[in-house]
């Protein structure tokens, strides 16, 4: 008998020291029913072997500990491993929830004065835990704000607070495929958790329930947990819910302080986590108040659509008449030239003058144009002036701004010509912001435009009087080339035809002496080309009251000062000593001879271009020649007749004068 008694307290004993040692070195649970664990907060032990972390409840947290502490002796080899398996359930399929778990090496399994939401009921605060000794290794389910430098739901590694060391979004490596393959953390599915530590370097690897163990981690840090562990730590899990919430479970786990021994997981006999709960799709009864406004609502949009087609088709209406279909060709749009300006936005806008405004518009292929928005009410005339504008357009000639066409709508006339990129000469004579042109870039100008003048007199099936010739309407385009802009004073009439009767229209300083007695003609043109010439040469406008009487005249000053054997000061200073005496004068003289006061004396446009081209010499004359310099002004009292006059008429022309220019509104 006391042999038998003495057998089985052999047995018990060694029994109990296998069961210590097997707990010293580790342990395996496949399924909880038996576990030997500290619970406390929401985490209780289901039925079928679950281990429930949390569920619905807001701003709670649970924690599970295996109960007894790890020796981690800072003088004996430091290592630990461990493979679990989790799921992370949300309350409603399609709803955010959270806030995750963490797997914790803790001191203490009292953790219950940590707080909960991001920081997982393992930290209290941002910064630092209640306990410096600890490691978590998070599984981030939620956007979490501030805490890490991975907002996005992620894996982090934590030591003394909520900032990870190391973090990094929740995938594994496949060696199938070669690279990393993402997982849903709150997909609700299974997800294999392995943390390796060899004393040195600490490892994480995740992976479906169906993948083994990856080849390569997704975190792999090295630090020394000797400086952080203290001797007797407990390992264990925590989580945390807030606003957000969901169900955390752990379906096995198994541990060991030694990689040869730690015990293999049997994924067979784990429980099974519930699935993803589906919201359910209830029938109910439509309320009438529910049907009175959806019928409402759909009245309300049928009304918005219907302004926003009436809208739409009054944002782009035209006024068209049958009489313009065989200008076609020439007919622009509204909805094209509306969104080549850009919808006439004011950063397009390249001009104002008292007509209208000017806009700088892209077509297709990249084609800039210049869009000039004209107001207008009168339709007396429109065919004939629309008949002009074809006409002008069909001009050609390399020193003429082209003008491509028009558009109408209902109280606007829209005029399209071809965008010029260095705008007016005026703003290179008169304003400080551009560079004042040299002398070669002037003759070259005035050559051009002398060259059109003499185009339109004589090169075209129909003599076209311009009729408002200054530098303002001398365009520059990419290359400096002068051309000739602001057609909205032009006239046609047949070679040999006599204008006496057309009204006088011009810019006082330019307007000749004869306008008012005998009307317009090619020589008219002439006289104010050549004070042009003067305008470009000298740098001044033609009238400037604010200077004293006798230079107040440009073509008067220029030939009392030749009189005075000082013709070249009247150039202007801005051309420094880079210029010809001889051209000079010669240009300045021909100034004068186009300004003669007698119209018969003044040469025709063809023989000005031969003089600027030293092609044909000058005529001498002197600035005693009767009307060399005898500046005859139209008066102001008689520019206010001559409006007058334009007014009566009424002719759409001239409506539009001032106002087609060159696309630049100058």
């Amino acid at each position: 008998m006391v042999c038998k008694l003495y057998l089985v307290f052999i047995f018990s004993f060694v029994h109990l020291i296998c069961h210590s040692s097997q707990q010293e070195t580790g342990f395996v649970y496949n399924g909880f029913d038996q576990a030997d664990l500290f619970i406390d907060g929401l985490t209780r032990i289901l039925p079928d072997g679950l281990l429930q972390l949390t569920n619905a409840t807001e701003f709670q947290m649970g924690h599970a500990f295996f109960k007894q502490p790890f020796d981690f002796d800072p003088s004996s080899t430091l290592s630990f491993y461990t493979h679990f398996v989790c799921a992370l359930v949300p309350p409603t399929f399609g709803v955010d929830s959270g806030h995750g778990i963490a797997f914790v090496v803790s001191p203490s399994t009292d953790l219950s004065y940590e707080e909960q939401a991001q920081f997982l009921g393992v930290f209290s605060n941002e910064t630092s835990s209640s306990s410096s000794h600890l490691l978590a290794i998070e599984l981030d389910s939620v956007y979490s704000v501030g805490v890490d430098k991975l907002e996005n739901p992620h894996v982090g590694i934590d030591v003394y607070s909520p900032k990870s060391i190391e973090s990094a979004l929740p995938s594994y490596f496949s060696s199938v495929l070669g690279k990393n393959e993402s997982i849903n953390l709150l997909s609700g599915e299974p997800i294999q958790v392995w943390v390796d530590y060899d004393g040195s370097l600490l490892n994480v690897s995740l992976a479906p329930m169906e993948v083994q163990k990856p080849n390569l981690p997704l975190m792999s840090t090295a630090i020394n947990l000797s400086e952080i562990f203290q001797e007797k730590m407990y390992v264990g899990f925590s989580a945390a819910t807030a606003k957000l919430t969901s169900n955390q479970y752990i379906l096995g786990w198994s541990f060991s302080r030694s990689k040869e021994l730690l015990q293999t997981l049997d994924l067979s006999k784990l429980p099974q986590a519930p699935p993803v709960p589906r919201k359910e799709k209830q029938k109910k009864q439509v309320p009438l108040v529910f049907i009175v406004l959806v019928i409402l609502l759909v009245v309300l949009v049928l009304m918005v659509l219907g302004g926003a087609y009436w809208y739409r088709r009054n944002k782009y209406a035209e006024v068209r008449e049958p009489w313009e279909k065989e200008y076609g060709p020439h007919r622009f749009s509204y909805k094209s030239l509306y969104k080549a300006t850009n919808g006439f936005c004011k950063d397009g806008r390249v001009g104002k003058g008292g007509f209208g405004e000017v806009y700088k518009g892209t077509l297709p292929l990249s084609r800039h144009i210049a869009v000039k928005r004209l107001s207008h009410d009168a339709e007396q005339g429109m065919k004939q002036f629309v008949a002009e504008v074809i006409t002008m357009g069909n001009l050609e000639h390399r020193n003429l701004v082209p003008l491509l066409g028009y558009c109408r709508r209902k109280g606007e006339l829209l005029l399209v010509s071809e965008y010029m990129p260095n705008g007016s000469l005026d703003q290179y004579l008169f304003h400080g912001q551009n560079p004042s042109p040299t002398w070669l870039q002037r003759i070259f100008i005035l050559k051009d435009i002398a060259s059109a003048l003499s185009y339109l007199h004589t090169g075209t099936k129909q003599v076209v009087l311009h009729r408002d010739i200054k530098s303002s309407n001398v365009m520059l385009d990419s290359e400096f080339n002068g051309r000739l802009g602001d057609f909205g004073m032009a006239k046609f009439h047949d070679h040999g035809a006599n204008l006496s009767a057309t009204a006088a229209v011009g810019t006082i300083g330019y307007m000749a002496p004869e306008l008012i007695t005998m009307g317009t003609s090619t020589k008219t043109d002439v006289y104010a080309f050549g004070v042009f010439v003067l305008e470009v040469t000298c740098g001044r406008r033609p009238v400037e009251l604010v200077l004293p009487i006798e230079k107040q005249s440009l073509v008067k000053w220029v030939c009392e000062c030749w009189k005075q054997a000082s013709l070249l000061e009247t150039r202007d200073p801005r051309l420094g000593r880079d210029f010809s005496s001889k051209e000079v004068e010669m240009v300045l003289k021909l100034g004068l001879l186009c300004t003669n006061a007698m119209p018969e004396s003044r040469p025709a446009m063809g023989q000005v271009v031969q003089y600027l081209n030293r092609d044909l010499p000058m005529p001498k004359f002197s600035p005693s020649t009767p009307g060399i310099g005898a500046f005859m002004p139209v008066s102001m009292q008689a520019s206010s007749a001559i409006g007058v006059s334009i007014l009566r008429n009424s002719s759409v022309s001239l409506f539009v004068s001032h106002t087609i220019l060159d696309g630049h509104g100058r």
